[in-house]
């Protein structure tokens, strides 16, 4: 490996190893982000990475994240231990649990919060992820789905799970709207795998649990593993058994701009949306939630840049 992370094979596109860093969410849980990150902001349409747990929360509130908007983005949230209540502005009242998918499409613009629930399990472990919406998606209304089963299959010791997309005969009933994939891998102890991917698609790999070796890689928990493009398989491998989260896409190419909550095109949408989250307007109102809802941190005196995929300043 050189010293910049990256490890080429022959005929393989160079792979990254991304370490990830230590990010303060609400009062009561630390997250470990992984994109965006200066060398690469974006795999697909995924445009950003959370990764939390395992924490021990017992006698403790756990995740407790007020009322706040999105716009232009997919929140999807994946737990491998713990319970989280989702409330939206919409209505929507959710209990998520491990191998369970919430689905929040923001559109033009939605508001929502997270919560342990007060009687919870004492570990909380898991993933909450963003999806960049497309021009034609991210003016439609917002909508919400619970999917408490997601298609799975289990092979030479690799349980695979299609969060959203498909993988092989696998096919997740999650609406998208960019061609897109997130599936989780759990190997048990000396198990490997060599995985089918398509060329068109640039894949990154995360472990929640355990070590694998990914093409001659070894991953942990704690960073992202950048596989590109260009790639028709994957091997992977664990010693002492691992669960992973593969995330993949067509690399999106439309320019974005990400401020707190918002994705966005332009400086001007971004202040317009922190306005009417300000004035009470656009986003709703997130009912049930014991306290009050976030406020918006204050906007930087210079304008904010547009950036693509790559992170170059438009």
């Amino acid at each position: 490996m050189s010293t910049d992370g990256a490890v080429a094979l022959a005929g393989l596109p160079a792979s990254v190893l991304l370490p990830g860093h230590d990010v303060p969410l609400g009062r009561y849980t630390t997250v470990r982000r992984l994109l965006p990150q200066r060398p690469r902001r974006m795999i697909g349409a995924w445009c950003f990475v959370d990764q939390f747990g395992p924490d021990d929360v017992l006698g403790r509130p756990g995740m407790q994240v007020p009322p706040h908007p999105h716009t232009g983005l997919q929140t999807v949230t994946w737990l491998v231990a713990g319970e989280v209540l989702h409330r939206d502005s919409l209505g929507s009242l959710q209990t998520i649990r491990p191998a369970q998918l919430n689905l929040m499409t923001s559109g033009h613009g939605i508001a929502h919060s997270e919560e342990s629930p007060a009687e919870h399990p004492p570990l909380m472990h898991g993933l909450q992820l963003w999806v960049a919406l497309p021009e034609e998606a991210r003016h439609q209304p917002a909508r919400f789905e619970h999917h408490p089963v997601l298609p799975s299959a289990d092979i030479a010791g690799v349980t695979t799970t299609v969060v959203v997309g498909e993988l092989g005969d696998l096919t997740s009933p999650a609406r998208v709207h960019t061609p897109l994939l997130g599936a989780e891998l759990l190997l048990e102890p000396g198990a490997r795998t060599s995985l089918a991917l398509r060329k068109d698609f640039e894949y990154g790999l995360l472990s929640l649990d355990g070590a694998a070796d990914v093409g001659g890689t070894e991953l942990t928990p704690g960073g992202l593993l950048y596989l590109g493009a260009e790639r028709t398989t994957a091997n992977i491998a664990s010693e002492q058994g691992a669960r992973l989260f593969l995330v993949g896409g067509e690399p999106f190419e439309e320019p974005l701009v990400m401020w707190w909550n918002f994705v966005a095109r332009s400086d001007e949408e971004i202040r317009q949306a922190r306005e009417e989250w300000a004035s009470g307007d656009r986003f709703g109102t997130v009912r049930g939630y014991a306290g009050e809802a976030l406020p918006a941190p204050a906007l930087p005196t210079t304008r904010l840049k547009v950036r693509d995929r790559h992170g170059n300043t438009l």
